[in-house]
């Protein structure tokens, strides 16, 4: 059967695209709900949603409008001069690369230290090193980071001469030619062919689509792959501009950052129509399955959405690299307790020996060394104390770190090189490797206490299946279902749905029994309601069979897609849709029904519905919501018998863990259709108001609905997702979920995924207002204690069958938490976190999300604990954002959680790898990295604070001015940072076998305050041995200072070289050569440095390494100053090891040792 041509005034339906209403109208359960809520939030910045409704509320002023006249650049241009369409993504330019960057490496407060002490080390008076020799190691570290910047930033330069480069259509002399992206100007019409990368925000005048539409994919905007419409208006559809002029100008908001909302007007040949989200395409949107489309440049170049959207997730900084500026602090503390040592000794001994300064060195008052008697290098005794200090300060200055910073740097990035590497975070469903984006905060995940986790697309695959369905009372969802394909022959070929249903026997009959009774039109009118009321595309997709092709529902929510397939199943297949018309195929017949008006999903209404004039002409109004928003607009002449079916249907399919809509129908008479289209074109067209004037108009018509019956998708869990939590809360780490969901839905998921147990104590808040909220967390609280102090059962962790206190679930609902977050005190809030903490498992339904983003800010608040947010969609950002750690799931609703989130991957169960062995590992790398780093600067600084405790406190250095700056580049260096890459304390299998080991991140065992003061009180040991027994050795002897400077010097190398070799774990050939390389290297080092004549101490460690003394002194400083460490180290891990050690041996000897239980079970640390 040949289609006609659309009946009637297709151009009087424009879209009314709620602004508060972003994506599909259907997503009311798994997106549309979790978007929003019935109450808001004031957490945080607006979202898009409501600022963009908020602009609908206002007309734009000439002050706060933005002028385009069509196809006339230069008026448009000429009172205020516009942004080109240029884009620049690069943050430097040869001009400002330098005093840029220097700023902001210089926010590092320790760069300002060295500043500070290369610029004293420059006057004569108190310099120690050369004055070149004082800048190298500042400079060294901040040439690195330019050069990577600089490298950086280069190929943002180079991306952004490829994208102005590209070539667009552009109208020129009334006619299309070809034109750089960088020479588009706002008010140029642009001609996008399909396929084809849209190149500035543009409001389209017409398409290759008679009525108007273009179908846009938004992957480089949002990330989201499904086709989105976008309109034409009316007015414009018939101007072609090679043929003649368009005279007309629009007046829009000026640019602003939401790629949600738009606002503005358009005036031609005066003809006044409005303008909203529907009627722009904007920048990296690419044109699908439309020929062409033409429109008008509103917005160009850094003044497009996307690039004012350009910005990345919110710098975020390592909980060890906050803990440790406090450490360097102290430290800080310490050198200034030296230099005022110094200083304090200088002054005493200048009284002392006052009256024999004249001929003593380093202080005599008096130069005669050219016959007459003159003042010589004495400053008076105050600015010798002066003096004293501040070269102390230089003489000492390596006590912090400066390389700390960077070796840090060079170990996040070796460790995030082996997480992407690794095959176990790698999803081969959606081919994607695990993606690290940011590098600094790497060891928080090995420190996680909590996790806040969405559920749709997170924990479920966000795939959905329809299952089954109640209509009119009877619930069809058999045991015997088969997988459904309806066939449907279109002009000679066989159209198939591309993705499989199971179906009913007994409700496919009455489908295909067609209206023959009342239950069947009751069936027939539910499943067209399912087909229709959508803004599902159908595509058609190629086979192997040229006779047969495959239909592809492309819609912005997965569970559009569902209904639809679900539908096509039963013989409602849907085969074309336009802006004014969709044909579905019924049993076989091809019906053509008009589409008068469609009102989208908002969060008020929770329902969306389309009005469609049937074949003879009458007009009905199809509805489908959510259960609590449909009830109560339904015909009240109704069976209650049906409703009270329905509602029981609803709540069997909602514990199974079924996502639900219900489903309605009226029909129009004339009067109230003429009334609903009137009110309906005057609130598409109004420029005032107008989201909540089509709010009003849909209110009209969404009423005295008869409900058809309910529909029930399946969402199904990832793989491994029960295990993964599982594992989760065996390391102690507790697993919130935040969804948006129905409280049934998200009890029965959790009950699924082992989130809740059947022996959990549940407590279940649900409250209406603030007292009644108040009221209940009292109770609960109170009911909390009495079930903490009941016994729950034996406690298994560990092999441990100690009794443990009844585990508590905690459920409550987003109304209960708008009272909670929105509280004027944090009364509500400090009792909501004290019965929270109280429970294994949190679980909040209903909430929105700025919500989502509350309850993880609530929690950062009240606990030093590290939080994990982790979600797969736009409404999971601000949560996302809000945690230390941010982890995005590539998954059906787009990319925009990966773009805002800190690490990015395909399942939920990779969490499990990624916390318990990187974050593990990560960790415990760097917090031995960081502590070893202090010892082994602080030791060479003690080495030469004992020395000048016998030098008169003159600040001469026995170490030479290159070994001191060679110290910290060549000979340590390298190793700390091939062992913090490298280095594993358990097997990645030990670490999965036993979570409980996670736990040693959470108690913070590798980096603390205990370990600080202990490692330094070992570094104070290790200094005096390493200078005293040289010391004793040569006193009274004629040794020279350099000879006993490069004794030190090797002396120290040795040391901490041979101390990190005895802590290093798993030994690799790169480590050994690493470790080796660099005690070689510095004896290398030294004897160059001493073979060259113009340096002091020319030929002095071919002197003294002659001797047997020297090489006993060397062997007895490192044996004494290494053996009380080894002595505690060998009884701390033998008396009273801890889990890590213990798991060590096991791996060693693979055999039960002291603290294994039997069956080859360790004992573990309790959790806490």
């Amino acid at each position: 059967m040949e289609l006609d041509n659309p009946v009637g005034n297709s151009e009087n339906f424009e879209p009314a695209v709620n602004s508060s209403s972003v994506r599909s109208a259907m997503s009311i359960q798994s997106r549309g709900s979790s978007r929003n809520s019935t109450r808001e939030v004031n957490f945080g910045p607006p979202a898009a949603d409501s600022e963009a409704l908020s602009t609908s509320q206002k007309e734009i002023s000439d002050g706060d409008a933005r002028l385009v006249h069509i196809n006339d650049p230069v008026k448009t241009n000429e009172r205020v001069r516009l942004s080109g369409n240029s884009i620049r993504t690069a943050k430097y330019s040869i001009i400002t690369f330098l005093p840029k960057n220097l700023f902001e490496q210089f926010h590092r407060v320790a760069y300002i230290y060295f500043l500070i002490i290369a610029i004293l080390n420059q006057l004569p008076q108190i310099a120690v090193f050369g004055i070149g020799v004082s800048f190298l190691p500042l400079t060294f570290v901040l040439v690195v980071s330019a050069v990577k910047d600089a490298y950086e930033d280069w190929r943002r330069h180079q991306s952004d001469k490829i994208e102005n480069n590209r070539l667009a259509s552009v109208m020129v002399d009334s006619r299309f030619q070809k034109k750089k992206y960088k020479d588009i100007r706002v008010g140029e019409i642009v001609k996008i062919h399909a396929n084809e990368t849209i190149p500035c925000d543009m409001v389209l005048l017409s398409t290759s689509d008679p009525t108007g539409v273009a179908f846009v994919q938004t992957t480089n905007l949002d990330g989201e792959s499904n086709l989105k419409t976008r309109y034409a208006k009316s007015e414009t559809l018939s101007l072609f501009p090679e043929k003649e002029s368009i005279n007309g100008f629009i007046k829009c908001e000026k640019p602003n950052r939401n790629i949600y909302g738009f606002q503005g007007s358009m005036e031609i040949d005066g003809k006044r129509s409005s303008l909203g989200p529907s009627n722009i395409v904007l920048r990296g949107c690419e044109i699908k399955n439309t020929n062409w489309a033409i429109g008008v440049a509103v917005y160009c170049g850094q003044e497009t959405k996307a690039m004012l959207n350009s910005s990345g997730a919110p710098s975020k900084r390592s909980r060890l690299e906050t803990r440790m500026n406090k450490e360097i602090i102290l430290i800080s503390c310490f050198l200034v307790t030296l230099c005022t040592v110094i200083s304090v000794c200088t002054a005493i001994w200048l009284k002392r020996y006052k009256d024999d300064l004249n001929l003593l060195p380093y202080y005599r008052k008096l130069d005669v060394s050219s016959g007459k008697a003159k003042s010589y290098k004495y400053s008076g005794w105050g600015l010798e104390i002066l003096i004293a200090f501040l070269m102390s300060v230089i003489v000492f200055q390596v006590m912090i770190p400066i390389s700390l910073y960077i070796s840090m740097e060079l170990v996040r990035i070796g460790q995030a090189y082996f997480m992407t590497r690794d095959t176990k975070l790698y999803d081969e469903a959606s081919n994607s490797r695990f993606q690290c984006k940011s590098l600094n905060i790497n060891e928080d995940l090995g420190q996680i206490k909590y996790i806040f986790s969405d559920k749709t697309g997170t924990l479920t695959e966000n795939k959905m299946e329809f299952q089954c369905a109640s209509i009119w009372g009877v619930d069809y969802g058999s045991q015997n279902a088969d997988l459904g394909n309806e066939p449907v022959s279109v002009d000679g070929n066989i159209l198939r749905p591309k993705v499989k249903v199971k179906v009913d026997p007994e409700l496919l009959q009455l489908t295909r029994g067609g209206l023959k009774n009342k239950e069947g039109k009751h069936v027939c009118e539910f499943f067209l309601v399912l087909a229709a009321c959508n803004t599902i595309v159908p595509l058609l997709v190629d086979t192997s069979d040229p006779e047969v092709k495959l239909i592809d529902y492309q819609g912005e929510s997965p569970d559009e897609r569902a209904l639809a397939y679900g539908a096509a199943a039963y013989g409602f297949t849907l085969l074309e849709r336009t802006s004014g018309y969709i044909v579905i195929d019924i049993q076989g017949e091809r019906q053509k029904f008009k589409v008068l008006g469609l009102h989208e999903f908002d969060s008020d209404r929770k329902r969306m519905s389309v009005i469609l004039e049937f074949p003879d002409n009458s007009v009905k109004v199809f509805v489908k919501g959510a259960d609590t928003s449909m009830f109560s607009v339904i015909d009240k002449s109704l069976s209650m018998d049906i409703i009270r079916a329905t509602e029981t249907h609803l709540h069997n399919y909602s514990s199974l863990g079924l996502r639900t809509l219900v489903i309605g129908v009226r029909e129009l008479n004339p009067l109230e259709f003429e009334q609903w289209h009137f009110a309906f074109e005057e609130a598409s067209n109004a420029l005032i108001g107008r989201a909540a004037l089509l709010r009003k108009v849909s209110s009209s018509v969404e009423n005295n609905l008869c409900i058809l019956g309910a529909s029930a998708i399946e969402d199904k869990l990832q793989q491994g997702v029960p295990e993964s939590i599982e594992s989760l809360r065996t390391a102690g780490i507790k697993v919130w979920v935040l969804t948006g969901d129905k409280q049934e839905t998200a009890i029965s998921i959790a009950y699924s995924s082992k989130l809740l147990t059947g022996d959990m104590a549940q407590i279940v808040i649900n409250s209406n207002n603030r007292e009644s909220c108040r009221g209940h967390l009292h109770d609960a609280l109170v009911k909390s204690d009495k079930l903490m102090a009941m016994p729950g059962g034996a406690n298994n962790i560990g092999g441990s069958t100690e009794p443990v206190a009844t585990q508590i679930a905690l459920i409550i609902d987003g109304t209960s938490l708008v009272y909670i977050l929105e509280s004027e005190n944090s009364e509500l809030e400090e009792q909501f976190f004290q019965l929270a903490c109280k429970c294994s498992v949190v679980l909040c339904c209903r909430v929105a999300p700025l919500q989502k983003a509350g309850i993880v800010s609530l929690v950062k608040k009240r606990t030093s604990d590290m939080t994990l947010a982790i979600g797969d969609g736009a409404n999971d950002v601000s949560m996302i954002q809000m945690a230390d750690v941010g982890v995005g799931i590539s998954g059906q609703e787009g990319r925009q959680a990966v773009m805002a989130s800190d690490y990015a991957m395909g399942q939920f169960r990779f969490i499990v790898p990624l916390l318990l062995v990187h974050g593990h590992w990560n960790y415990q790398r760097l917090g031995y990295m960081v502590l070893y780093n202090l010892y082994r600067n602080a030791i060479i600084v003690l080495v030469l604070f004992w020395y000048d405790l016998f030098t008169a406190f003159t600040l001469t250095t026995a170490i030479t001015e290159w070994s001191s700056l060679l110290y910290s580049v060549v000979y340590t260096a390298f190793p700390t940072i091939i062992v913090g890459i490298l280095d594993k304390d358990l097997s990645k299998r030990t670490l999965l076998k036993h979570p409980q080991l996670y736990g040693a991140g959470q108690r913070n065992e590798a980096y603390n305050e205990h370990l600080f003061w202990f490692t330094m009180a070992d570094t104070l040991w290790q200094s005096i041995v390493v200078f005293f027994v040289p010391l004793f050795a040569y006193w009274g002897s004629t040794i020279d200072i350099s000879s006993i400077g490069d004794l030190w010097t090797l002396s120290v190398v040795i040391l901490v070289n041979l101390h990190l070799a005895m802590d290093v774990i798993r030994w690799a050939w790169v480590t050994h050569a690493a470790i080796w390389g660099s005690v070689i290297a510095t004896f290398i080092s030294v004897m160059i440095i001493d073979a060259i004549p113009t340096f002091p101490g020319y030929w002095a460690i071919f002197h003294v390494a002659g001797t047997r003394v020297f090489w006993l002194c060397l062997l007895g400083s490192i044996v004494g100053a290494l053996l009380p460490r080894f002595v505690i180290k060998f009884v701390h891990q033998y008396y009273c090891p801890n889990d890590i050690q213990i798991s060590r041996e096991v791996e060693k000897k693979s055999v039960n040792t002291t603290r294994v239980v039997g069956g080859g079970q360790l004992e573990m640390l309790p959790i806490r």
